[in-house]
């Protein structure tokens, strides 16, 4: 494995760059503390695990050569960024209270889309598996051990990650004490729905 700790920085210099995962789970980890940014992370973290092994395996490669694959994943991850943009917004024009058992509906809800959420996000963004296909082969030997150093490589990234977002859920967490009024809330459910509808258009816009 070439120049790993190199790999490494430049990962840290990625992860940390803010993009449509680190939106989601900034206003999960303020609207609902912790917890539901972990499972946001989670989740992430799994359709990162599922990205390595389809770049391990080449299926990558099909859907970045392939202009129509390419572009189905796209506006099909653009979409459901806006409509998760839309949902942050709709948030906030709500005028009614909710009762106690529709808020408990919603939570269980909530509960169960955390996960779900940090996972498409991810997942439906076709540049990270550009981003896998090549970023990684330049740190990865070409001998009989490609395979294993591409999949070390891919876990390594994945990994990172998870530490990166564990830090930056407490950190958000810990800020987030003196940001729990309403009207607060409502600002940045409002800017995190800006924020994902621009990702959703610029993913649309993005060439192949």
């Amino acid at each position: 494995m070439e120049n790993y700790w190199l790999f490494v920085f430049m990962c840290i210099m990625l992860i940390i760059l803010p993009g449509p995962d680190t939106a989601i789970i900034t206003r999960n980890t303020i609207s609902k503390r912790k917890a539901a940014g972990m499972k946001t992370t989670f989740g992430t973290l799994t359709a990162l695990l599922i990205h390595t092994l389809a770049a391990v395996f080449g299926l990558s490669a099909l859907i970045v050569k392939s202009a129509f694959l390419f572009s189905i994943l796209k506006y099909v991850g653009a979409i459901y960024l806006i409509y998760l943009g839309c949902k942050s917004i709709l948030y906030i024009l709500k005028k009614h209270p909710q009762t106690s058992q529709d808020l408990n509906q919603a939570e269980k809800y909530k509960n169960a889309s955390y996960y779900r959420q940090g996972f498409l996000t991810n997942l439906l963004n076709p540049k990270v598996a550009v981003f896998f296909l090549t970023f990684l082969p330049q740190f990865a030997g070409k001998g009989d051990n490609a395979f294993f150093e591409f999949l070390a490589l891919g876990l390594t990234y994945t990994v990172l990650t998870l530490l990166w977002f564990i830090f930056y859920i407490y950190l958000i967490n810990y800020i987030s004490e003196f940001m729990k009024k309403p009207s607060t809330m409502k600002a940045v459910e409002g800017l995190t729905g800006g924020i994902l509808i621009l990702f959703g258009i610029k993913l649309a816009l993005e060439k192949n």
